[in-house]
């Protein structure tokens, strides 16, 4: 099983990168470093010139694997969406209940993150919180309509889509699937954001989880059919 882990590859729009940073020990150390780097001093702080600085290498072979810092993190936030992806299709894969398949997707998506060991060169606990504190910065941009175009934002689509379909299977009739499909991916971290820096605008705890207030808001609008 563990082999079968470490032989998954996340696919990323080509288009995002310059040369595929997974190609190369050089291209790993990038991922691996910028990861460290964002979550220590923050995406606004962080340049490819200090992030040579921490590798030993010349700014100039950064810019070989992404042309700016922005498309670095559309790599690093659709990395982590991919990993999601493959994540929830293998937990639930073999769920033939329907409820407890939603119920199961709800989870792998709103729990706290944990490291995987099947990526040495990616700490997805800190990857995490960077999807957490800087996600929005790589879509509330000028270029995003046609970055969409492009197929930047494909992979979270792709995620949100397989919730939806998650949805309509239990409930064909309830009337907003998408909304709710990308209010639990949203939502989620917006409430890791608010319980790390404004407690007091969420219930969400130490004792009470995203993944517990999530499942409620679905299982209380959605209503199962025929005993599904």
């Amino acid at each position: 099983m563990e082999r079968l882990m470490q032989s998954i590859r996340i696919g990323i729009n080509d288009k995002i990168y310059v040369k595929d940073p997974e190609s190369s020990d050089l291209g790993k150390r990038i991922i691996e470093q910028s990861i460290l780097m964002i979550d220590e001093m923050g995406f606004e702080s962080f340049t490819f010139r200090k992030l040579g600085e921490r590798i030993k290498s010349n700014e100039s072979s950064i810019y070989r694997y992404f042309e700016n810092k922005h498309k670095l993190l559309l790599y690093l936030t659709s990395w982590y969406w991919g990993w999601l992806e493959y994540k929830m299709v293998f937990a639930t894969n073999g769920i033939t209940n329907k409820s407890e398949k939603l119920r199961s997707a709800i989870e792998i998506l709103t729990q706290t993150v944990e490291q995987d060991v099947s990526f040495s060169h990616i700490n997805e606990v800190l990857l995490s919180k960077i999807v957490i504190n800087e996600y929005s910065k790589s879509y509330l941009t000028k270029e995003v309509d046609q970055e969409n175009k492009d197929g930047y934002f494909v992979i979270y689509k792709r995620l949100v889509n397989r919730l939806y379909e998650m949805i309509v299977s239990l409930d064909s009739e309830y009337p907003y699937p998408s909304s709710l499909a990308s209010t639990i991916l949203e939502g989620s971290l917006h409430q890791y954001f608010l319980k790390e820096h404004f407690p007091m605008l969420t219930d969400c705890n130490q004792t009470t989880t995203p993944t517990q207030y999530f499942t409620d808001i679905v299982f209380r609008v959605v209503k199962p059919e025929n005993n599904a």
